[in-house]
Order: structure tokens, then sequence, then C-alpha cells
């Protein structure tokens, strides 16, 4: 290699070298700071673009569980406040056994009807409160029911249905006006009674069925959630150990690069020795 001043190719060949091994260390001291091997599309594009499909079904996951989450929340408060209203209508099933002995003096009719009145009263509060973030499914404010979304594309959801259990509908058929005052009203009111205790019966196993839906279909969710955050971090998670050994190496090598960039630079001087008396 002939001697120049000019043009030093040895140091050109050191500082590539060391402008390599930088690039290399600060590409390895980002994937350690950021934790991701491919951060973003120009690390490598098509794996990028496929991370970022993914962490978008990941959103829309976590929107369909939060809205899961509120719909449990939702058919429990009903489920509980139906649970509420059947032991109701079981108390009053005494009363109005009581009611059918004929031997009952006026006063005491007059007690049993009361305390029937009180737990017709307390079905109507019950029905009143039995809301969730303002959504009640007891008192037919809601005739279609609720849907909630089941995934991500929001192409498909689950419904919890609406269960009136309002006094004179189809479900509890007395009246807020019954009463079992007289004997004949009684024997009324035990007909009705039966229908409206076997239809609530019916109607919290068919929104007990739906809530079940609701919560295996949710932790289903979670876990599907899981899986695809997984995925991902397949894709663009940087290996930290593999990276930690490789940054020993590239400072070491950055080092030796330094020191022979330096040794090439020194190669010029060679040339005035040659000029000296």
């Amino acid at each position: 290699m002939s001697l120049s001043i000019q043009t030093n190719k040895a140091a050109m060949i050191a500082l590539q070298n060391l402008n390599s091994t930088t690039g290399s260390l600060q590409d390895t001291q980002s994937k350690i700071g950021t934790g991701l091997r491919i951060s973003s599309a120009k690390d490598n594009s098509a794996i990028w673009a496929i991370a970022q499909d993914q962490r978008a079904d990941l959103g829309g996951l976590a929107a369909v569980k939060m809205g899961l989450d509120r719909a449990q929340s939702i058919g429990e408060t009903a489920l509980t406040a139906g649970k509420s209203i059947s032991e109701l209508l079981v108390q009053m099933k005494e009363k109005v056994v009581a009611a059918q002995d004929q031997s009952l003096t006026s006063i005491s009719r007059q007690a049993l009807n009361a305390d029937f009145t009180q737990l017709l009263k307390q079905i109507t509060q019950v029905v009143r409160d039995s809301a969730f973030d303002g959504a009640k499914l007891l008192d037919n404010s809601l005739p279609g029911g609720m849907g909630f979304l089941a995934d991500a594309n929001g192409s498909s959801t689950i419904t919890i249905s609406n269960q009136d259990m309002r006094l004179g509908q189809s479900i509890i058929t007395l009246s807020a006006a019954a009463s079992i005052l007289t004997l004949t009203n009684a024997r009324t009111s035990l007909s009705r009674l039966n229908a409206s205790i076997e239809n609530v019966s019916l109607a919290l196993a068919e929104m007990g069925a739906q809530v079940k839906q609701l919560e295996n279909h949710n932790t289903f969710v979670g876990k599907l959630s899981d899986s695809v955050e997984a995925g991902v971090g397949n894709l663009v998670d940087a290996d930290l150990a593999r990276e930690s050994a490789r940054l020993q190496a590239l400072n070491v090598q950055q080092q030796l690069g330094a020191q022979a960039l330096s040794i090439a630079n020194q190669s010029p001087q060679i040339i005035l020795s040659l000029f000296r008396n």
C-alpha cells in the first residue's frame, strides 16, 4: 500500500467500521430502552404492520370486555332483584294460604291483608330500584332487552332479555289492587300467586342462563386478549438477555474500532520520518 498524505485508506476503513459498530450499538440500546425488537415500520415493515393490526384487535377486544363487564353487572343486578321478588311472592303465599281459613276474624283477615298489601308494594319498589348504570330489565323500559358486543368487529351480540315483573303483567299476574280481605279474593289471589311464582322462576332461569353465557364469553374474551397480546409480543418484543450480551460485545468492539482509527490516523506521521536528515 502506498503512503499518501492526501488519502488515508486505513483510516477510512477504520472509520467505516467504527460507524457501523456505533450504528449497531445505537440499535441495540434502542431495543433495550424500548423492550421492542421492532418499534417502527423501518425495522421490519411487514411484521410491524401485522403487529399494528393485532394491536387494533386488542383495542377492540378491550372495548368488548368492558361492555361485557357492564352487561354482567346489569344482569346480576336484575337477577338479585328477581330473586328478592321471588322470595316476596313466597312470603305472600303464606299470607294467602292463611287467609283461606274460614274461621278467621275480620281483624285477623285485615291484618293478613295489610301484610299482603305491603309485600305487593315491596315488589313494586324492588322493580323500580333494580337498575345498574341506568339500565333496568324488570320494568319493561327495554322491551327488546339489551344487546352487548361479543367480538372486536362489532358483528355479533349477546342479549339479555327483558323480564317484565311489574304487578298485573304477564309474569306477575297479581295486580297492585289485589287483596285477601274476603275468602273469595283470597282464593283468586292464591291461583294468580301460584302462577306468578312459576312464571318468575322460569323468567329467572332464562335470565340466569343468559348471564352465565355472558360470564363464559367474558372469560373467553379475556383469554383471547391474552393470547393476542402474547402473539404481538412474540413478533416485536426484544430478547433482552441476548441484547444485553450484544451490548457488551459492541461496547468492546466500539472501543477497539476507535483505537484502530487512532492508529490509522497516525500513519501519515511515517511520511515525515522519510524527509528527516
